[in-house]
């Protein structure tokens, strides 16, 4: 009987040995993020990866590549893996849904960083820069340098990202109060360099004559600039763009940008891996939408970014 008892003894502590060693491992942290892409991202999922890491967990950063099906599998496969919470960069403010309450129903907490979903009751919480009223201070800036008349033209984002139409709205809430600034087109360009290029090119052969393009991101706002380059153009026409990208910095102080929106990702990495750190840690009520400033960049103030 003695034997036995030892034995149950062993296989007791065996058991809670086992399982100490199971809390002991470090908690899995999955990065999401819409599109590797585009440098800003890439900064964004570093920064998100880098921060949980910092404090003391696991990440591994997944490439939406802009596609809400690709997007779709990666929550599966990382829910499936048994991920413990989600810094998410969606694709789409309301397909990108389904995929959070998936996560929720598994009991994965998800953070949104810098794009914003249609829901209040879906991500724990939703890190933001602040781009409506980033974009009315480019708006502002835009009247200052181009006057209040002209021609001009707009390259959106992404239709289904809300981020988009909170730029545009920004900006228009300045602009349209100015009769004599014509909008002659207004096409979206994806968030994606190559393809402003390619829609600048476009518009450049149906509207020659325009003196100015606002951009909603700097993606676009290189690719438009390089349109414009190679039309001759670049230095007439006036190019705007919104992030904050090193390579638009750069345009700023050789003065072939105008201004730019600086957003910070890094700060909204920051903020979503600390509230993750904070779930783990027992915490479960969140700000649903947390703003983060925006500030123009211009060649007055270029020096200091």
């Amino acid at each position: 009987m003695k034997s036995w008892a030892v034995f149950f003894i062993f296989l007791i502590w065996m058991g809670c040995s086992s399982s100490g060693s199971d809390a002991d491992e470090p908690k899995n942290v999955a990065v999401v993020i819409s599109t590797l892409n585009n440098p800003w991202f890439v900064v964004l999922a570093e920064a998100a990866a880098e921060n949980a890491e910092a404090l003391g967990y696991e990440a591994k950063i997944f490439d939406s590549q802009n596609n809400p099906a690709t997007e779709s599998d990666n929550f599966e496969n990382l829910i499936a893996s048994g991920f413990d919470a989600i810094l998410f960069n969606p694709t789409d403010a309301d397909g990108s849904i389904v995929n959070i309450l998936k996560a929720k129903e598994a009991g994965v907490p998800v953070f949104c960083m810098d794009r914003e979903v249609n829901a209040d009751d879906a991500a724990t919480s939703q890190i933001l820069s602040d781009n409506y009223s980033g974009c009315v201070e480019i708006g502002i800036e835009f009247i200052k340098t181009v006057g209040t008349s002209g021609k001009y033209v707009e390259l959106l984002g992404l239709v289904g990202d809300n981020n988009t139409w909170a730029r545009s709205g920004g900006f228009h809430s300045v602009v349209d109060e100015f009769p004599g600034l014509e909008m002659v087109a207004q096409q979206s360009a994806d968030f994606d360099r190559n393809r402003a290029m390619e829609v600048m090119e476009t518009i450049l052969q149906a509207q020659p004559d325009i003196d100015a393009v606002f951009c909603g991101n700097d993606a676009m706002a290189m690719g438009a600039f390089q349109a414009l380059q190679g039309a001759g153009k670049s230095e007439a026409v006036k190019v705007f763009g919104f992030d904050g990208a090193d390579d638009v910095i750069e345009k700023i102080e050789e003065g072939k940008i105008v201004a730019t929106g600086m957003q910070y990702p890094k700060v909204m990495a920051e903020t979503a891996a600390q509230y993750a750190h904070e779930y783990f840690n027992g915490r479960r009520t969140f700000p649903q939408r947390v703003p983060v400033e925006v500030e123009v960049v211009n060649a007055s103030n270029v020096s200091d970014f």
